[in-house]
């Protein structure tokens, strides 16, 4: 099966809402920063149309191919990634999977200390946010930019 419902246009009130929220936390947060988590989390929630997006999004901001490439592997990468993007990487991959992480108190004790409150709250609604997106595109089967253009 293709794709499905026109969610965002049949649900249009609570899409704005979700766009409000995303200008919230773009506003907050570096864009990098931003754009990493964004992709992870969809890359975890196996998103197709996010991860197309947020990949090019990464491009434009010019980051480099093996920074984007070893992302789902960044705690083997180190070197590549900051200490803050480390820890909200780390924060992302536990909120995301809560089922199974329960977001232990030793993943929030650190993403705290290197993030600080305020970036921490912000991280929190933007992974939230990408959580909720992943889950519009993949049950209505987005179809990500890279198909579309083959069509």
């Amino acid at each position: 099966m293709g794709k499905r419902l026109e969610i965002f246009k049949l649900a249009a009130q609570p899409y704005q809402n979700l766009l409000a929220i995303k200008d919230y936390v773009s506003a907050a947060l570096p864009a990098e920063l931003l754009e990493l988590v964004y992709l992870r989390v969809s890359q975890i929630n196996h998103c197709a149309f996010c991860i197309d997006m947020h990949t090019r999004e990464l491009l434009k901001l010019q980051v480099s191919m093996e920074k984007i490439a070893l992302l789902p592997v960044w705690d083997e990468a180190v070197p590549l990634f900051s200490a803050a993007e480390r820890a909200a990487l780390d924060w992302a991959e536990s909120v995301t999977r809560v089922e199974q992480t329960r977001v232990p108190d030793a993943v929030y004790a650190h993403a705290l200390q290197v993030l600080g409150e305020q970036t921490l709250a912000d991280l929190t609604v933007a992974v939230t946010l990408m959580n909720a997106f992943n889950r519009f595109s993949v049950s209505m089967r987005r179809p990500p930019a890279a198909l579309a253009a083959l069509a």
